[in-house]
């Protein structure tokens, strides 16, 4: 059975970019992606908002740079689509579809995020060369071209504004009566006042033509049934996203739209488990956020690992008991306190070992043992917690918390 140090599932810019920075870390660090490393940016040929790559490079070849990154410091790129995990223990286990089982200290969850399409002819053929599910990311690419918009929700009357600054019009069809939209009320009137949007009503799509490029659409009429062709240059769909993330139901924290919860530091509500990229709940999908979220739950399951093993180390695996003193540089009360603990260890004639936690540093082990006050000791027992202090106490104190610990 082969155990890691980090499993990242999903190889996409986020995945790849905390193998990078997993491996980098000298820990044995595996990606297992279902598909070509690199996500939905490995199917985007051009990409031009991500910095330092520009001109004729695609989004195939940066993502094969990211790949080739990650394996160049040892991650593992393993192919395989995770069905099922299991997160509770302190050692995780991801099984595959084929049935492969790996272990790790520490999880990545990057499943990513796929925009929901139609499934319309044209569609899936010109993705990417015409068809775009991201403005931000495309918009620029339409320069005094024509576009079309699909959908009529917040994100689509929203995103057809930011078109128009790029786009010669930007026609967006809606499947209501004229004049109803499911944005809301400011998006829809400043969108009626923009001389570059133009609304197809009572409509829907049926297709997409082009060779290479998009080069028209074939609208329907839902009322009447007729169909008319529409030239156009663009296709963006923004008809929602759905987060791959199904078989985590149950397993982390997710929003009611299936996102997963994290905080800043990437932590679900697992120990040792991160989520990053356009699976997790945030304010921007795009590769250069993905890999930030990457880089920042890697780094953070690092520090993660080093302070699990310390305190296994130096803790729960000490022959003697251990007085754990939890203490901060910027309190200034637990730099005195430490005085008086040093004092009351004398006592005890090397019967009690004195361990010092910065809660800075020992951040989640502060946070597994409740540590809400600094300074605060426990004293620890054949790894179990016997005693607290918080606060102000004084060399007794902790003389008595070591000579008559409390069950």
């Amino acid at each position: 059975m082969k155990t890691y140090d980090i499993i990242i599932i999903g190889g996409g810019p986020g995945g790849l970019a905390a193998g990078i920075y997993g491996s980098r870390a000298r820990l044995k660090t595996a990606i297992i992606e279902k598909g070509t490393p690199g996500g939905q940016a490995a199917t985007t040929m051009e990409m031009e908002n991500i910095p330092g790559f520009f001109g004729d490079i695609t989004g195939p070849a940066i993502m094969k740079q990211y790949a080739a990154h990650a394996e160049h410091f040892g991650a593992e790129i393993i192919k395989g689509l995770v069905t099922d995990v299991r997160l509770d223990e302190p050692i995780k286990k991801v099984i595959t579809a084929s049935g492969e089982e790996y272990h790790a200290r520490a999880v990545i969850l990057s499943p990513g995020a796929e925009p929901r399409t139609l499934s319309i002819e044209g569609e899936k053929e010109l993705r990417g060369r015409g068809v775009s599910y991201c403005a931000t990311c495309d918009a620029g690419f339409y320069e005094g071209l024509d576009v079309v918009i699909i959908g009529n929700g917040d994100a689509a009357i929203e995103e057809a504004i930011y078109l128009t600054k790029f786009a010669e019009t930007v026609t967006v069809i809606v499947i209501h009566d004229e004049g109803i939209l499911d944005c809301n009320k400011a998006s829809a009137e400043k969108a009626f006042k923009n001389p570059k949007i133009k609304w197809v009503w009572n409509s829907t799509l049926e297709k997409i033509s082009g060779d290479e490029l998009v080069e028209s659409v074939v609208l329907k009429n839902i009322k009447t049934g007729k169909l008319t062709e529409l030239q156009t240059n663009g296709v963006f769909f923004f008809i929602g996203t759905a987060p791959n993330t199904h078989f985590l139901i149950d397993k982390v924290a997710l929003d009611e739209h299936g996102y997963i919860i994290t905080n800043e530091f990437m932590e679900t509500n697992k120990p040792g488990v991160y989520a990053i990229g356009d699976a997790r709940e945030k304010y921007l999908r795009q590769v250069i956020t993905a890999a930030a979220d990457g880089v920042i739950a890697a780094v953070a399951a690092e520090k993660y690992l080093e302070e699990m093993d310390t305190l296994r180390e130096v803790v729960l695996e000490s022959e003697l008991p251990v007085l754990l003193v939890f203490w901060s540089p910027q309190v200034e009360k637990s730099i005195e306190a430490i005085g008086e603990i040093e004092s009351a260890i004398e006592k005890t004639d090397g019967k009690v070992t004195l361990i010092k936690f910065d809660t800075s540093r020992y951040r989640k082990t502060s946070e597994t043992y409740a540590v809400t006050k600094i300074p605060t000791v426990i004293l620890f027992n054949n790894a179990t917690p016997q005693s607290r202090l918080e606060g102000n106490f004084t060399t007794q104190d902790i003389l008595d918390v070591i000579l008559n610990p409390n069950p």
